[in-house]
């Protein structure tokens, strides 16, 4: 991962559908010795040109005609966790941030409203 030390990971959700996909996949093609499961004959892993035009074709594939990228479907994970109510503290983890303000200062406006929640358990204990 980006930013990280050898070693360092982190663990995030994924729909069954993924996590099954990538299980075949280091079944059939296995990780390179530093542990890279996803990698090119060129490089120990993907850099960002093979990125974009694998993104690309998939987008191409399945007649997707947005302009979206794959930092597109960062932000629908981290939307639709908030927005659900997921802690933010769980969601800053699974983004990778060190520091809880910065998912805060992006994701703030999706969170539900505290404020009214906090008010309905205090006027429910009394």
């Amino acid at each position: 991962m980006k930013h990280r030390k050898p070693g360092e990971f982190r663990e995030c959700p994924l729909p069954s559908t993924v996590r099954d996909s990538v299980l075949d996949h280091a079944a059939a093609a296995g990780t390179n010795a530093d542990g890279y499961l996803i990698r090119s004959q060129r490089s120990l892993h993907w850099g960002h040109s093979t990125m974009q035009y694998q993104w690309w074709l998939a987008r191409k594939k399945a007649g997707i005609t947005r302009k979206l990228n794959p930092y597109s479907l960062r932000h629908y994970f981290a939307s639709n966790c908030l927005s659900k109510g997921v802690p933010i503290t769980d969601v800053a983890e699974w983004l990778g941030h060190t520091n809880i303000n910065m998912t805060f200062k992006v994701y703030r406006h999706l969170m539900p409203a505290s404020v009214g929640r906090a008010a309905r358990l205090l006027n429910e204990g009394l």
